[in-house]
């Protein structure tokens, strides 16, 4: 007796083909975006081979910026991001579980959801404004490392309450009343099972907020950053220099630097980026590996 195979339909076959055509023209997509960003990094990093060296990391700038390193903005902009993100991060992280698992679903609930979404889309400009009324002048703190820092933290604050409110979303509700069954109370749940398992996509608000607060200019300028400084170390109380505000001086407004420090410059603004996205990026993976769900 002969085994009947199995025929593709003319409905397979289509189906098959557009497939094929989806995920071609998704891959074009893909290219259009990934190579001419590869030639922008290429092309930056090809220009800044020439100021790249040892000195130029731990030299301060010198000779009104002309010359020297980038060692005062480099830690300039350390200090104000890791401040920004652990003013930011708790108050964020509480925030998003209150709202989350906590607060009911009433008018003033969705107010403020609401108002967490739009403040996402402030520009820098007005976050800058308010950081000047708010710690500059009012809180007395002046033009210093912590008006700047605790500025970038309330423009990046939306980021993070509205990530960290979805990766709690995400996990199932199903845990949630396992515990209650066994007599846990609400904050043992949220300590035990609901954070440990949505850590991974917490860390996604961390990433952007650190991202979007080391590539701030407008905010900085208007509550801390100075023209040029020359120091090892900076005070929290006292003004400081950050890689965008220099790489924007040095580019614009100090004639006869050399043609490779202003790149050098946005490499290194750029792989400080990318090494703490990175870092965050594989301690997550290896947190979402970790899951039994």
């Amino acid at each position: 007796m002969e085994e009947m195979g199995f025929r593709e339909t003319s409905v397979g076959r289509n189906s098959r083909l557009a497939e094929t055509l989806a995920q071609g023209a998704l891959f074009v997509i893909s290219l259009c975006l990934i190579v001419p960003l590869a030639f922008v990094l290429l092309y930056l990093i090809h220009k800044a081979l020439p100021a790249l060296g040892w000195e130029f990391f731990t030299e301060n700038p010198r000779d009104g910026m002309r010359a020297g390193g980038i060692w005062a903005p480099m830690i300039g902009t350390l200090f104000v991001v890791g401040i920004s993100l652990l003013v930011s991060a708790p108050i964020g992280v509480l925030a998003a579980v209150y709202l989350n698992e906590y607060a009911r679903d009433n008018w003033l609930t969705r107010i403020i959801n609401l108002a967490v979404v739009n403040l996402a889309g402030v520009p820098s400009i007005v976050h800058a404004l308010f950081g000047v009324g708010a710690f500059v002048y009012a809180a007395r703190m002046g033009r210093s490392v912590l008006a700047a820092s605790c500025t970038l933290a309330i423009m990046t604050l939306p980021v993070i309450i509205a990530s960290t409110r979805e990766a709690l979303r995400a996990v199932p509700m199903a845990f949630r009343e396992a515990c209650w069954n066994v007599g846990a109370s609400r904050w043992q749940t949220i300590r035990t099972i609901v954070l440990p398992n949505s850590i991974s996509g917490i860390l996604t608000g961390v990433i952007l907020q650190v991202s979007r607060a080391a590539g701030e200019t407008a905010p900085i300028m208007f509550t801390g950053v100075v023209f040029f400084t020359s120091v090892n170390i900076y005070r929290l109380d006292r003004q400081f220099s950050a890689l965008s505000m220099h790489l924007f001086q040095i580019s614009q407004n100090v004639p006869g630097v050399p043609e490779a420090v202003p790149y050098a410059t946005a490499v290194v603004l750029l792989s400080l980026v990318l090494a703490v996205n990175a870092l965050s990026i594989a301690f997550r993976v290896y947190l979402r590996s970790r899951k039994r769900w």
